[in-house]
């Protein structure tokens, strides 16, 4: 016969096995944070490390999923902050992620080191590395990209001239900018510069701390390299650009839509005028991420709600 205190014991085991049971099959996904204050925390504990669910090279793609999805930053951010967000989200959605941080100059603290700063053709030769070293250790034949800003411009001259198109299926942009930026009108004041005999001297004080920044520039030589022959978008590749209207970076926000047959533009608030996000929150953008995960998937697109998103995440 139990005791009260044998009874009492069985109750509280039975009741620990409840509450554990849901809990052990949710912790097969990783959390999904979305804010950049989540992004920060992330740098801080552990910086430049791979983001949550990233460079597991003993990933193998499913065949639901048989590409792996190559995560590129943008301008003097790295793969931690960049990606804190997108590279969970994807990794319990079933795909191999990977991510690195590209274009470091040694510039910046121990606690952060800025990317995205070298030319964007030598950044460019590290990523075709770093998509080699992918496909040998996946075995898949292709990869996917998702770029942010710079993430988004650099990676075609990969495709376009280092052999990427042919080792790229859907190339994923946020907040693109495929004409460049006018910011601050400083592409006028760079032409001008060039006009005059001072653009060496401009490159000369600017590419050491940053070597790419000049290349973002509307009619830069950079942009007018990527858009000669057959243009940006290259036969083979399937193109998502996802943008805001309230970027504030690229400006216009326009110079991130393409044209071509194997091209498709997303512009946010044409479906959700509650997202207010601008260009380092569509890093964390809930509306966003339902756009990549269709663009990655389109045979099994779901309808993306329209969710109140801000500067800082949703």
């Amino acid at each position: 016969m139990r005791t009260p205190k044998s009874i009492a014991a069985a109750f509280l085991a039975a009741v620990l096995t409840l509450i554990a049971a849901p809990a052990a099959s949710a912790s097969s996904d990783l959390p999904v944070p979305w804010t950049a204050a989540d992004a920060v925390a992330a740098q801080l504990r552990n910086p430049d490390g791979s983001p949550p669910g990233a460079n597991d090279f003993s990933c193998r793609p499913s065949a639901a999923h048989p590409r792996p999805v190559v995560m590129l930053h943008g301008l003097s951010a790295n793969q931690t902050v960049n990606w804190n967000t997108y590279s969970p989200l994807l990794k319990n959605n079933g795909y191999c992620v990977f991510s690195l941080t590209y274009g470091k100059n040694g510039l910046g603290l121990p606690i952060y080191q800025p990317g995205g700063l070298k030319p964007m053709p030598e950044s460019a030769q590290q990523v075709a590395a770093f998509v080699d070293k992918v496909l040998a250790a996946t075995g898949a034949s292709k990869v996917d990209i998702l770029g942010h800003s710079e993430g988004t411009l650099m990676p075609s001259y990969y495709v376009k001239f280092l052999g990427g198109a042919s080792k790229v299926d859907k190339y994923v942009s946020l907040t693109p900018l495929w004409e460049g930026t006018t910011l601050l009108g400083l592409s006028q004041l760079y032409q001008a510069g060039k006009v005059i005999g001072l653009s060496q001297l401009i490159d000369g004080v600017l590419s050491p701390a940053c070597g790419s920044c000049t290349q973002f520039l509307s009619g830069s030589d950079f942009l007018k390299e990527l858009h000669s022959g057959n243009g940006i978008f290259q036969p083979g590749v399937s193109y998502t650009n996802i943008l805001t209207r309230y970027d504030e970076l690229v400006i216009p926000y326009t110079n991130g839509l393409g044209k071509g047959p194997n091209v498709r533009n997303i512009v946010l608030q044409d479906t959700c005028a509650l997202d207010v996000a601008e260009h380092l929150g569509l890093a964390f953008d809930r509306n966003a991420a339902g756009h990549i995960l269709n663009a990655l998937d389109p045979a099994h697109a779901k309808p993306v709600p329209c969710r109140p998103a801000s500067i800082l995440g949703s």
